[in-house]
């Protein structure tokens, strides 16, 4: 992986990790597009950089971080199905990792559920916010969340529905949704490091300063990602990402099964 390439995916990672449109999804098939090396480098700096843009909603949000005790715990109880469910089907996740047409489908299908959401789950004056959150809510999302493990369908997708499933405005929902991304990716990022290193491979210089860069472009880029996506979330809702998910979900596997197979990465 170049540089050059490296800061392409970086942004690509720091616009998408909090839209509903699948940040993994997209790294993926830009990787396959560029034609990064095939490598287990390149699966590890895909998951590792998501630390950078998670770290946006540290700053973004730090006063949230001193409400109280139970603001941990809601987090907690919220991300332990997709660690207990992660670990087991570990292998699995990894292989779905490196199939582009399953990103591809998982876009189509999870377009089509943001078209109707809107609908579905309207805002009203019922809908509550994000400091009302119970355990059992949390808990409901945290199995939502489980959903995203296929490629393509968006962590920030599937906890953002699951929350608005829970009465919870869109605004709620989102930033419930974006404090749940800190432990499930600081997880993710620590079990795929222990996995590289465990597997013998070692970093080089060039690596660990690819992998610096990453995240610091991943962390800028969400920062105006996140002021953006919430301003649009709140006014708009979600038919915008529901179309842009169908359409490049159809012409990633246009282009496969017509133009040219995409390699995995």
């Amino acid at each position: 992986m170049s540089y050059l390439q490296a800061i392409i995916i970086a942004i690509i990672e720091g616009i998408t990790e909090f839209l509903p449109i699948s940040s993994t999804g997209h790294m993926i098939i830009a990787s396959s597009f560029m034609k990064i090396a095939q490598d287990d480098f390149t699966k590890l700096f895909i998951i590792v950089i998501q630390l950078g843009a998670i770290f946006s909603v540290i700053v973004l949000y730090w006063k949230r971080f001193f409400q109280s005790v139970n603001f941990y715990l809601k987090l907690l109880v919220a991300f332990l199905p997709a660690a207990f469910l992660g670990l087991l089907f570990n292998n699995l996740i990894n292989s779905l990792l490196e199939n582009p047409v399953t990103v591809a489908v998982s876009l189509v299908f999870g377009g089509l559920i943001l078209l109707k959401v809107d609908a579905w789950f309207p805002d009203s004056e019922e809908t509550i916010t994000n400091t009302n959150v119970t355990y059992s809510t949390a808990l409901k999302i945290g199995f939502f969340q489980t959903i995203a493990m296929i490629p393509g369908v968006s962590r920030s997708g599937a906890t953002i529905v699951g929350g608005m499933t829970q009465k919870l405005c869109r605004r709620a929902a989102a930033e419930f949704s974006f404090f749940l991304a800190i432990p499930t990716m600081l997880g993710a990022t620590c079990l795929k490091l222990y996995e590289y290193f465990n597997n013998g491979f070692v970093l080089t210089t060039q690596q660990y300063y690819i992998l610096i860069l990453g995240n610091v472009i991943a962390f800028i880029v969400a920062m105006i990602a996140i002021k953006s996506f919430i301003e649009y979330l709140t006014k708009h809702g979600f038919k915008l990402f529901g179309y842009y998910r169908v359409l490049v979900g159809i012409a990633i596997l246009v282009i496969h099964y017509f133009i040219y197979p995409i390699t995995t990465i």
